[in-house]
């Protein structure tokens, strides 16, 4: 015998089939709409816990320092390489060094790339050493600029090249050249005249060796 249909209170009479349908319906979507809103606040609280462990969990250790480019045990190298003296610029605490290679070519070159240590001071000089070379191969470091003047420097004549335009694709601007024996001597780059020559100045004594051996 089947049991009779419970009275639903705020209808005073059982529910008919169609009500009962209804009324699971509503449930049923009621339910849904709760586990969305469960699931939103889920996902966003693991979202803010992996943020917040990549943030203060993840070690990040101290910035990495430049390697120092040692210049001198490079030098060393290219003079075995070459059988000829090399010229290394004597930093005075103002300079550091950028990069330094012996560059292959129908004309071999050791570079020394040099920027003002000091982060206020902008610029940077390279000191180009061309071996069994004159000033006919400065150009071609010079977007093929010939000297436009010659100066005097620690006793030594230097053509001077002022680029100005012409050297902007390599942020070039000013250049001075000198004969150092069978080498030519280049200093270019983005620095003033007078840093230029300050620094030429100092690898006089190597240059006049230069000249001495050959």
């Amino acid at each position: 015998m089947n049991k009779p249909a419970p009275i639903v209170a705020e209808l005073g009479r059982p529910e008919t089939p169609d009500e009962t349908a209804a009324r699971k319906a509503a449930s049923s979507k009621a339910y849904r709409g709760s586990q969305t809103l469960r699931n939103l606040i889920a996902a966003l609280l693991v979202t803010v816990a992996v943020v917040a462990v990549i943030i203060f969990a993840v070690p990040r250790g101290e910035p990495v320092t430049a390697q120092k480019i040692d210049v001198a045990g490079i030098a060393a190298g290219v003079e075995s390489t070459m059988d000829s003296p090399a010229i290394v610029p004597e930093l005075d605490g103002f300079w550091r060094v950028n990069a330094a290679e012996l560059q292959s070519g129908a004309t071999v070159v050791w570079e020394i790339t040099l920027a003002p240590a000091a982060d206020d001071e902008r610029g940077f000089i390279k000191v180009a050493q061309a071996f069994d070379a004159d000033s006919s191969w400065a150009p071609q470091r010079l977007n093929g600029n010939a000297p436009t003047d010659e100066i005097r420097i620690g006793g030594l004549d230097w053509d001077v090249y002022k680029l100005g335009d012409a050297g902007a694709n390599a942020n070039v601007s000013y250049a001075i050249g000198t004969q150092a024996g069978d080498d030519y001597v280049l200093l270019y780059g983005s620095r003033s005249a007078s840093s230029t020559a300050d620094l030429a100045e100092s690898l006089v004594p190597q240059i006049r060796a230069l000249s001495e051996a050959s």
